[in-house]
């Protein structure tokens, strides 16, 4: 009987607490979400399960114990080896010629960055977070998780989980959170602007870009190396078009092997202690803030672009919103919301894409200058 006792008091039922118990409602819930409404499964599922075995009592399998989960945070996350193969993955499957074409939907992808820096400015100066808590909360407005998870581990790794899913659910969320955005923003004329076709991309260009970007933006800011390196790098081996089992494995195989990894370590780091606090509401505050200013102001700066350039020029400013790194999502949000605007008279994903590639490289640069700046 002693025996049987000392067991139970050993298990992990005797030892559960309300805290692993709304952890477990928390990791069910983003797996729900995953499954039945399809918001980011690839990540969110893993993220989800990870929460979940983060929080049983006595396993060890969160981020910050000496477990499996752990050596996979440590040696993935922590040494920034995780995110930036993502990033060459992105690269691979990116194609940057609607950019290439439009070389001026470049400034609305950074200027759908403005949401990085109002959350960032905010978190700091009204919530009392220090300066690399605010700037890994402030990334959450690039809407890309990978880079929030990159810059998050180097600045504000106990802040991880909940940026995490900030990100990946803001994310999910562009379809809903968006459209009311343009819509107050722009008028029926505006989202009826038909922009003409791109000017064709030579092959040249494509395989010069991504190595004089890698090269100028690591010059320019080199923390952010990193992310920009392997995202060019990615770019390149798909546009030689000379290397094409390198394109396939980057793109499939390893692309997904290191999702399964970096969601479920990140998920791991969800455990109670680290997660049911005030500091996680004013995060999911904070990235809504970001995301809903980074959305404005891709497109504010194209209605300010408007304003300069000739009637046959004029760009839609609905592809600002764009702008944010929720690649391809946030450009097919665009022209959905556009083509029922105009009845589907103007269907503008080509041209949305430009920004919406842009964005990705857009921030990346953020988080680097925020690691040079902070780092």
């Amino acid at each position: 009987m002693n025996a049987l006792s000392r067991i139970l008091e050993q298990s992990g039922i005797a030892n559960l607490s309300w805290g692993n118990g709304v952890m477990f409602l928390v990791g069910a819930i983003l797996i729900y979400l995953a499954i039945t409404k399809k918001y980011e499964p690839l990540l969110l599922i893993p993220i989800g399960f990870g929460t979940i075995l983060a929080n049983l009592p006595l396993a060890e399998m969160g981020s910050y114990g000496k477990g499996i989960i752990a050596l996979i945070y440590d040696q993935g996350i922590r040494t920034e080896l995780l995110p930036p193969i993502i990033f060459l993955g992105i690269g691979v499957l990116t194609d940057f010629r609607p950019l290439l074409g439009r070389p001026l939907t470049f400034l609305l992808g950074a200027a759908a960055q403005l949401g990085i820096f109002v959350s960032a400015l905010g978190a700091a100066y009204l919530l009392g977070f220090d300066f690399k808590e605010a700037a890994s909360i402030g990334i959450i407005g690039g809407a890309d998780g990978p880079t929030s998870i990159f810059l998050a581990s180097q600045l504000a790794p106990h802040l991880l989980g909940p940026i995490a899913v900030a990100a990946y659910s803001y994310m999910s969320l562009v379809p809903i959170i968006q459209p009311p955005i343009i819509r107050i923003l722009t008028t029926h004329k505006e989202r009826a602007i038909d922009m003409p076709q791109a000017r064709p991309v030579s092959k040249t260009a494509v395989v010069l870009f991504p190595v004089i970007t890698g090269i100028i933006a690591a010059l320019a800011i080199p923390s952010c190396a990193p992310l920009i390196g392997m995202l060019m790098f990615g770019n390149l081996i798909r546009e030689s078009g000379v290397t094409e089992r390198l394109r396939k494995t980057a793109g499939g195989a390893l692309i997904d092997i290191v999702t399964i990894f970096l969601g479920i370590a990140v998920g791991a780091t969800m455990d109670a202690a680290h997660f049911l606090n005030l500091e996680t509401l004013y995060i999911l505050l904070l990235g809504a803030i970001a995301f809903c200013f980074s959305t404005a102001g891709g497109v504010i700066f194209a209605k300010i672009l408007n304003i300069f350039l000739s009637k046959n020029k004029k760009v839609n400013p609905c592809i600002g919103a764009a702008g944010v790194s929720a690649v391809p999502m946030a450009a097919r949000v665009v022209q959905q919301f556009v083509s029922k605007e105009t009845e589907g008279r103007v269907n503008p994903l080509m041209p949305a894409m430009g920004p919406n590639v842009a964005g990705v490289i857009g921030s990346a640069v953020a988080a680097g200058m925020f690691l040079a700046l902070l780092g």
